[in-house]
């Protein structure tokens, strides 16, 4: 079993899809459409239900739970921000910056995920305090982790906080590479798994946007740690090409998951260099959700690592 690759994971099939307003202001991802409510909800759903069936087909085992109507959680789609699983039955719940995101956090999920779905969860560990002192880490969003190494990559932003930070990595015993990152405007980069992703034998990351002085310190850790670095461009981010995460399938293999937007800014020696380390590329087109979500495949999921419950 891999401790990198995670052969499940959760999703959230949403209710009531739409931009949100709370969190455009810190994502420069985050586009307008032109569409009715209705419509921006039934074209997400339809991007969903694209993805978990292609998630599927590829031998990843897709757990579904649905949102609920009330409260209203436009960006319910993207669980990773709220919730990280973890090998030795550790759930995370984290701070999160926008007040309408907070509603996400359900303990039904966690029960849902025990009870239906067969995981076990031995300890919960609660982050979210921290909102009330302004500080916030959005999950898998704001941390990208070696899982093998205990080494958490994180990209210092109004959602990801040094001092919440420090507490997960004393928490759960990781050991933090924090640098500051921009885009080719200037403007700092959200999350970090917008402009990084960490597989098993190979990392992509968009070294031209880390402040010059972490640049090399970054790249340097991911080669010291055995991973072969895929370098990504600007334009390529912009595409959530950084947005991509390695998955363990049920034949024991492994495929690299992003959208088509993000395979589409690939070139063709990228691509290669994806299927050689990882293995075959599963994209689908999710327009919808990547232009008023601000955010893309690798956010639609959040890695289920918990042990399985023991038959009784």
């Amino acid at each position: 079993m891999s401790i990198q690759r995670a052969a499940d994971v959760l999703m959230i099939r949403p209710v009531r899809f739409l931009g949100n307003p709370q969190t455009s202001a810190t994502n420069a991802f985050q586009g307008a459409a032109a569409l009715s409510e209705d419509a921006a909800q039934q074209s997400a759903l339809a991007e969903f239900e694209t993805l978990t069936a292609a998630l599927a087909r590829a031998g990843v085992g897709v757990h579904v739970i649905d949102d609920t109507p009330e409260p209203h959680t436009p960006d319910s789609i993207f669980p990773n921000n709220w919730v990280s699983f973890h090998a030795d039955g550790t759930a995370v719940l984290y701070p999160m910056l926008a007040p309408n995101r907070r509603a996400e956090r359900r303990e039904d999920v966690l029960a849902k995920l025990t009870a239906e779905h067969g995981f076990h969860i031995s300890r919960v560990i609660d982050l979210t305090h921290h909102e009330r002192d302004g500080k916030f880490l959005e999950g898998t969003g704001s941390l990208v982790l070696d899982r093998v190494n205990r080494i958490a990559y994180a990209c210092i932003s109004p959602r990801t906080d040094l001092d919440v930070l420090g507490d997960f990595a004393q928490q759960l015993d990781y050991e933090i590479v924090a640098f500051e990152a921009a885009d080719a405007n200037g403007v700092p980069i959200y999350h970090t798994n917008v402009m990084m992703a960490v597989g098993e034998r190979f990392a992509a990351v968009c070294s031209a946007s880390i402040r010059e002085d972490k640049r090399a310190d970054v790249v340097e850790m991911l080669g010291r740690t055995g991973h072969a670095v895929l370098d990504l461009s600007h334009e390529q981010v912009l595409a959530f090409a950084g947005n991509m995460l390695e998955l363990a399938t049920a034949s024991g293999g492994a495929i690299a998951a992003m959208s088509q937007r993000a395979l589409d800014s690939l070139s063709p020696d990228q691509r290669s260099f994806i299927e050689q380390h990882a293995g075959p590329i599963v994209a689908v087109p999710i327009p919808t959700i990547e232009t008023l979500g601000g955010g893309s495949a690798r956010c639609m999921l959040a890695e289920v690592h918990l042990p399985r419950r023991a038959n009784k």
